[in-house]
């Protein structure tokens, strides 16, 4: 098989690799909804107290090292003898997998070794079984990596995409049977957690057998017949800097998440609420992350598929080329951010009820899903900016917006509960997208959007808003006296939602708040800009 591939069959992987990142991250925002529903809130915090520890490096390794490596493989394959090519490619991936194992093999001893501390620090001993469970899935990472990062820089992105895709599927399944098991049987709810935790390593495990059975399919099965000695330290330099640009605005979620975990509860307990109740309410508050998660799809689209085009571009012509993409990547971030955001808080009473059972801190929630709009800028500004090669400055950014989180939540959880955290959150990412899109400007001098913009979201926005509160005025009356509780929440909800998307997708089009040739540069956009060019037609 040719090592070499064009720029369609490239095109067409990405593509495939774009899709099965959405439905990756759909999955991954649903399944916590039936999960919720089986172990209630108290069994909600128990998952959410020990994911944010095993996703870290998951997300680290498998995203930020097979990125990293594929960049190194594919820069190495430029080189034009073949034998010398070979060489360095297996070096490099012995190199990159030696150091992996050894981080994979420390990480797994502290958080094996430590999981007594660190429960003892989150303020909950019962969490040390779940974080054992947990360390076992780093072990699988270094694999993991090399073979994703070795098909990606042939690119071969679909046996990435089939294994991600299963390893979830799987992932899925495990949590939620599993799960019903342990609730049907034993009703524990640490075993729930801890059945949980051990979904999220046997996903893993098939996603590595499926990618190992696909690579010797492809190359046969590794081996150096000639070893080529490299130096260790400028790889080892380069691959821990790319991984960590490429991860770390997944990274930083977590990293709020993780934040919540060791004082959220514990503070909550030391201000002298009963723990069954803190441990209840941090799972309320939980219920916010895959509402975030699902309303971020957009923008991790948008990061996906219009950012390598910003890479590509701003290497000509001094970057002028990539301003239009820029501008278009800002002002999609926003727009569907801000409709994501602002749709939730109108009908979260509605679809906390809907979704998790009862209506319980509607008002933390509101403000926790407002984060979608700084989450969406942050993830598509150090996208691009490191197509521009810019990584320091963007860290940086990131580190003070995660301080600032820290200090906000010691502050701030004692007075004012999970509504501080709440706030905490919001005031750390709004400060670091402002501060990304600052340094964008500072290096690019562009102009990302027109005051025009902004006036028109303002009317769309506007116009949902009245309309949906309008609406939910007298369809919950009109059914409470024949439904259920519930099932008023499912339908005012879903028909809430529906009517507000209806109503912003109409007013944006009508305003023409995107062109139709923008809208034909986005996923799924060639829709959206019939449907504009109908509405705008000239009678």
């Amino acid at each position: 098989m040719s090592e070499r591939f064009d720029m369609k069959s490239y095109m067409k992987g990405a593509a495939l690799l774009t899709i099965a990142a959405l439905i990756v991250k759909v999955l991954s925002a649903i399944y916590r909804v039936p999960f919720q529903n089986l172990v209630g809130d108290e069994g909600f915090y128990i998952y959410q107290q020990v994911y944010p520890f095993i996703a870290i490096f998951v997300v680290w390794t498998s995203g930020g090292f097979a990125v990293a490596i594929s960049k190194m493989l594919a820069d190495n394959d430029l080189l034009l003898d073949k034998e010398k090519r070979e060489q360095q490619r297996s070096a490099i991936l012995r190199i990159v997998f030696r150091y992996l194992t050894v981080l994979s093999l420390l990480f797994f001893a502290l958080l094996f070794g430590g999981a007594d501390m660190f429960a003892l620090m989150m303020g909950d001993v019962k969490l040390a079984p779940l974080l054992r469970t947990g360390a076992f899935i780093v072990l699988v990472m270094p694999a993991l990596a090399v073979l994703k990062g070795g098909f990606q820089s042939r690119g071969l992105m679909g046996p990435i995409a089939y294994a991600q895709v299963l390893e979830q599927a799987v992932r899925v399944c495990v949590i939620l049977a599993g799960t019903f098991i342990v609730m049907a049987t034993t009703k524990s709810l640490y075993g729930a957690g801890r059945m949980a935790i051990a979904g999220t390593v046997i996903g893993e495990i098939i996603g590595f057998l499926l990618l190992a059975y696909l690579y010797k399919k492809h190359f046969g099965i590794f081996a150096d017949k000639q070893k080529k000695q490299l130096s260790s330290l400028p790889i080892l330099k380069e691959v821990t800097l790319l991984s960590l640009s490429v991860s770390m605005s997944s990274l930083l979620l977590l990293s709020y998440q993780l934040v919540d975990s060791f004082t959220v509860y514990s503070l909550l307990i030391e201000n002298g609420m009963n723990e069954t109740l803190a441990k209840e309410t941090k799972g309320v508050y939980d219920r916010g992350q895959p509402l975030v998660q699902l309303g971020i799809i957009i923008a991790s689209s948008l990061s996906l598929a219009i950012v390598p085009l910003v890479a590509h571009m701003s290497k000509k012509n001094s970057g002028r080329n990539a301003v239009p993409f820029i501008q278009l990547t800002y002002r999609t971030s926003i727009l569907f951010g801000w409709a994501a955001s602002l749709g939730l808080v109108l009908v979260m009473p509605y679809i906390n009820a809907m979704l998790f059972k009862t209506d319980t801190l509607t008002e933390v929630l509101m403000l926790y899903v407002l984060q979608i709009v700084p989450l969406s800028i942050i993830l598509t500004f150090t996208a691009i900016l490191q197509g521009y090669g810019k990584l320091k400055k963007p860290a940086l950014i990131l580190f003070i917006g995660f301080i600032i989180k820290v200090i906000l939540n010691v502050v701030m959880v004692g007075p004012f509960g999970v509504l501080g955290a709440a706030i905490a959150n919001n005031v750390g990412l709004f400060i670091s997208a402002m501060a990304l899109v600052y340094y964008l400007k500072k290096i690019t001098n562009i102009q990302l959007a027109p005051v025009s913009f902004y006036k028109k979201v303002g009317i769309a926005s506007f116009s949902m808003t009245i309309v949906v509160i309008v609406w939910l005025q007298f369809i919950p009356a009109l059914l409470s006296d024949f439904l259920s509780a519930r099932m008023v929440a499912v339908i005012a909800g879903l028909s809430a939602v529906s009517i507000g998307a209806i109503v912003m997708i109409t007013t944006i089009a009508k305003l023409r708040v995107l062109a139709e040739k923008e809208w034909y540069l986005l996923p799924l956009g060639r829709r959206m800009a019939v449907y504009q060019l109908w509405l705008n037609r000239k009678k």
